[in-house]
C-alpha cells in the first residue's frame, strides 16, 4: 500500500501530537508539587515493601485508583517503591516519581483534583534456586492492584492546585481492602483447591491451584459414568462464568454495554446464561466436565499454563497435578483422547501452548484471538528484525508502533503507552499487566531473580539475545515448524484457530504467519483449521453468524459438534463412548 502526500502530512501531525505532553502549556505555570503520604495510627506495625501508587482525577465519578487505565479518558497516576516503610515516616511523591500519561507531576497543570494513594503490598519468596524476589502475592482476586485484599489505600480528598505556586498536600492510608469471601457449592457448580508440589517446591512456599468445576446433569444419578474433560484457559475466573439456573432477573435495570454499544447488555448475557443452563440439562446434549483453572501468580491473573524460568513448572503442575486431581474426583476419564482445550485471547495462547506441549496429553485445541504465536507479529513488532518496540526503524521520522486498534483501524493507543502505564505500576516486571506477564513467561531469569527485559521499559529498544531465547522456547510457530517432524504426528487434526481479520490488537498478523506454515505441512498435513472473521475484533472466536457479543457467552457450547467428532474418530480401541451419553 502507498500513502500520498497529504497522508504523510497527516501521519507527522498525529506523530507530534503523540510526542508532546497534552498539558505542557499549561504546567509550565506550575512551581511544584508534591504529596506526602503517611500510614493511618495502628493500620500496621511491620514495614511494609511495595509499589506506592498516587491517582489524581478531575472528577469523582468513582475512587480515583478505579479511574486509571490506558484508554483516552484515564485520569492520572504516579508510582514509586517502598522499602521497610514504618508507621510513624512520610514517604513523598513528588516530579522524581514517574507518571502517566503525563511523565511526572512537574507537568500536572493548575486546577481541582480529587486525590488518593494506594500501597500494593509486596512480599519476600525465597526461591527454590537461592535468590530472594520481592513480588505482590495474589490474594484470591487475581492480581488486581486497586481491589486487591490488604493493600492499603486513602479516603480520596479534593485539592486545588494553583499556577506558579509550591502546593504540598497530605494523604494519609486508613483503610485496608477486606477480604474476599469464599465461594460456596451448587448442585452444578464446584470449587477445589489443591497444593502443588512441583509450585511449593519451585516457590519456597506452599503453592495453591484452583478451578471452577462444572458437572454434568445426572452426575450423582449415574455414579457408573466417566467423562472426557473440557478445559476453558483464560484471566483469572472469579467463579464459573455464564452459567445460570434461574431465568433474567425481572426488575433487572437494563445498562448499556460501550464496548458492544448495546443497551440492555445485562439482561442477553443473563439469557445467554439461562439458555446455557438449560442446554446443559437437555437430553440430547453430550455429558461431559468443564473446568476453568485458577493459577495466578506473582506477575499476573494467570501462569500462562507453561513451564518458565520466573514462574516455575505451571505447565507441569496444571497437567500432571490438578487435572488428574479433578479427573479423580470427578471420574473423569482421565487419557488424552477426552480432554480437550479452548479459550480466547490469554486463553487461546494457553489452549494452543498446552496442546503444542504437552501433544499426547489433549485431543484437541480450539484457539480464538490468540495472544501472538509467532513472534515475528509480537502485536505490530517484529522482536528478532525490528530494533525497537516503540517506534518504526527510520532515520528521520518518530512514528509510534500502534497498540490498539478498532475494526476501521482508528488508533486508540500505542505500544509505549501500555508500557508506560505498566511502568508506573510496578519495576522489575511487577505491574501485574500484559507486556510484563510476556517477559515472566517467556523471558530468561535474571541474576536478580525477576524476568530479563525484551527492550528496555523506557526506550523500547529489542535486547535480540532475549527475543531469540523468546523463539526457542516459546514461539509456537517456531517450535511447530522446528519439531513437526516428531510433533506432526501428535498434533494432526487436533489445531483450530479463529481470529478477526481487525483484532483490536493485530493478534490476526501472527495467525497469518502461522496458517502459511500450517497449510505447508506434510507428513502429516496438519489437518485443522484457521479461520477469519471479517472486520471482526478482538476476541472473535469463529462465529459467523453471531456478533462478539453474544459468540463470547457460548464458548462453553460452540465447540461441542466439533468435540463430539473428533471423539468417534480418534478414540482409541475399547475407549468408553457409552457410560456418559445417558
Amino acid at each position: 500500500m502507498k500513502f500520498n502526500v497529504p497522508s504523510v502530512i497527516f501521519i507527522i501531525f498525529v506523530c507530534v501530537l503523540l510526542c508532546a505532553s497534552p498539558a505542557q502549556t499549561a504546567a509550565d505555570d506550575v512551581q511544584s508539587v508534591s504529596f506526602s503520604i503517611s500510614f493511618a495510627k495502628g493500620l500496621t506495625e511491620d514495614a511494609q515493601d511495595g509499589r506506592l501508587l498516587l491517582m489524581l482525577a478531575t472528577h469523582n465519578d468513582d475512587e480515583p485508583r478505579f479511574l486509571v487505565n490506558t484508554s483516552a479518558s484515564t485520569q492520572l497516576f504516579f508510582g514509586r517503591n517502598v522499602e521497610d516503610w514504618r508507621g510513624g515516616s512520610d514517604v513523598i511523591i513528588d516530579g522524581d516519581a514517574i507518571g502517566y500519561p503525563l511523565a511526572d507531576l512537574s507537568e500536572l497543570p493548575a486546577g481541582t483534583y480529587y486525590a488518593q494513594a494506594l500501597l500494593n503490598r509486596y512480599k519476600d519468596f525465597q526461591l527454590a534456586n537461592g535468590v530472594t524476589v520481592s513480588l505482590p502475592p495474589d490474594r484470591g482476586e487475581g492480581q488486581r492492584w486497586n481491589r486487591k485484599p490488604g493493600n492499603f489505600y486513602s479516603t480520596p480528598i479534593k485539592i486545588e492546585v494553583g499556577a506558579a505556586t509550591s502546593d504540598s498536600f497530605h494523604l494519609v492510608l486508613d483503610q485496608v481492602i477486606p477480604d474476599i469471601e469464599p465461594l460456596q457449592d451448587t448442585q452444578y457448580i464446584k470449587h477445589i483447591r489443591m497444593r502443588s508440589d512441583l509450585l511449593s517446591d519451585f516457590w519456597g512456599e506452599d503453592v495453591y491451584l484452583g478451578a471452577h468445576v462444572l458437572l454434568p446433569e445426572g452426575f450423582d444419578e449415574h455414579p457408573e459414568a466417566r467423562y472426557p474433560l473440557m478445559v476453558f484457559h483464560g484471566h483469572f475466573p472469579n467463579d464459573f462464568g455464564g452459567f445460570r439456573t434461574e431465568p433474567p432477573d425481572p426488575d433487572l435495570e437494563p445498562d448499556y454495554s460501550t464496548r458492544f454499544d448495546i443497551a440492555g447488555y445485562n439482561i442477553i448475557q443473563q439469557q445467554e446464561e439461562y439458555d446455557f443452563y438449560q442446554t446443559w440439562i437437555s437430553d440430547d446434549f453430550p455429558r461431559f466436565i468443564v473446568i476453568e483453572i485458577q493459577h495466578p501468580t506473582p506477575y499476573y491473573d494467570d501462569s500462562y499454563a507453561v513451564n518458565s524460568a520466573s514462574q516455575g513448572p505451571y505447565g507441569d503442575a496444571l497437567t500432571y497435578e490438578l487435572i488428574p486431581f479433578i479427573e479423580d474426583r470427578f471420574r473423569g476419564i482421565g487419557e488424552g483422547w477426552a480432554r480437550f482445550t479452548y479459550g480466547g485471547s490469554t486463553g487461546g495462547w494457553e489452549a494452543m501452548a498446552v496442546q503444542v506441549f504437552y501433544p499426547e496429553e489433549y485431543n484437541g485445541a480450539f484457539v480464538a484471538c490468540p495472544d501472538p504465536i509467532d513472534f515475528r507479529a509480537y502485536l505490530t513488532t517484529n522482536i528478532y528484525a525490528d530494533n525497537n518496540a516503540y517506534w518504526y526503524d527510520s532515520q528521520f521520522m518518530k512514528l509510534p508502533r500502534p497498540g490498539h486498534r478498532d475494526y476501521l483501524g482508528n488508533i486508540h493507543a500505542s505500544q509505549y503507552d501500555y508500557n508506560r502505564f505498566e511502568a508506573v505500576l510496578g519495576d522489575k516486571g511487577r505491574s501485574g499487566q500484559q507486556y510484563d506477564i510476556w517477559e515472566a513467561t517467556y523471558s530468561p531469569m535474571g541474576d536478580d531473580g525477576y524476568p530479563v527485559r525484551l527492550w528496555d521499559k523506557e526506550t523500547g529498544k529489542i535486547d535480540h539475545s532475549v527475543a531469540e531465547y523468546w523463539r526457542e522456547n516459546y514461539d509456537l510457530r517456531h517450535i511447530l515448524e522446528r519439531d513437526w517432524p516428531t510433533l506432526g504426528p501428535k498434533l494432526e487434526g487436533k489445531l483450530h484457530i479463529y481470529v478477526g481479520d481487525m483484532d483490536n490488537y493485530y493478534l490476526n498478523n501472527a495467525v497469518y504467519l502461522t496458517e502459511e506454515f500450517l497449510e505447508k505441512t506434510t507428513n502429516p498435513y496438519y489437518g485443522g483449521e484457521v479461520d477469519y472473521g471479517d472486520r471482526a475484533e478482538h476476541c472473535w472466536n469463529g462465529d459467523h453468524e453471531n456478533g462478539n457479543h453474544i459468540s463470547r457467552l457460548r464458548y462453553n457450547t460452540m465447540y461441542v459438534p466439533k468435540i463430539m467428532q473428533r471423539i468417534e474418530a480418534s478414540a482409541p480401541e475399547g475407549a468408553d463412548l457409552t457410560s456418559w451419553r445417558y
